[in-house]
């Protein structure tokens, strides 16, 4: 299975595709970071992650697309910025039927370092270490997508797979009353 993970970001947004199984060899497609000068307007920077984004899924033919869940931050702006981008990751995938989740930042780094509370250099040492990386992804927003997609790798398809067998089992229940 092909991932692409995204980091949204209105000024630096990161992108990075991992192709693997859970319980498999992870490897790293490719990765890479937008950036997006301030001094243009709100709808030509998200054009532009639009663009890199819908050339990145016509490349790399992922599967799936993990991004980044947004959630409440102090700075009002820069949440904004994040969900437009997302919403635009969101879009591009969704336009060519390719399913999309959405993981926490916390879910992530319980996926790739076992603590829900790394920090960004232990989530990119072991992005480093679990794609057998020669040298570290820069910046930390490069290493965030890559760990996006290993955390989809591994904990999407188990929740696919408890989904599936729970429609299942809910598929065989009997309905209506018994014994009447």
């Amino acid at each position: 299975m092909r991932v692409l993970g995204v980091d949204p970001g209105l000024t630096r947004c990161g992108i990075g595709v991992v192709e693997g199984q859970p319980g498999r060899r992870l490897d790293a497609v490719a990765v890479d970071v937008v950036r997006t000068p301030s001094d243009l307007s709100t709808a030509e920077r998200l054009v532009r992650i639009e663009v890199v984004l819908t050339d990145w899924i016509e490349t790399h033919r992922p599967d799936a697309v993990a991004v980044e869940r947004v959630f409440s931050q102090h700075n009002v702006r820069t949440v904004m910025g994040t969900a437009q981008v997302s919403g635009v990751a969101l879009v591009v995938a969704a336009r060519r039927g390719i399913p999309v989740a959405l993981h926490t930042p916390s879910e992530v780094k319980a996926a790739v370092t076992g603590s829900g509370r790394a920090d960004k250099h232990q989530v990119t040492t072991m992005v480093t270490r679990l794609l057998r990386l020669h040298e570290r992804p820069s910046p930390p927003d490069a290493a965030d997508a890559l760990a996006l997609a290993i955390c989809h790798l591994w904990r999407g398809q188990a929740d696919r797979r408890l989904e599936k067998a729970l429609a299942s089992a809910g598929a065989r229940r009997p309905s209506g009353r018994s014994g009447s």
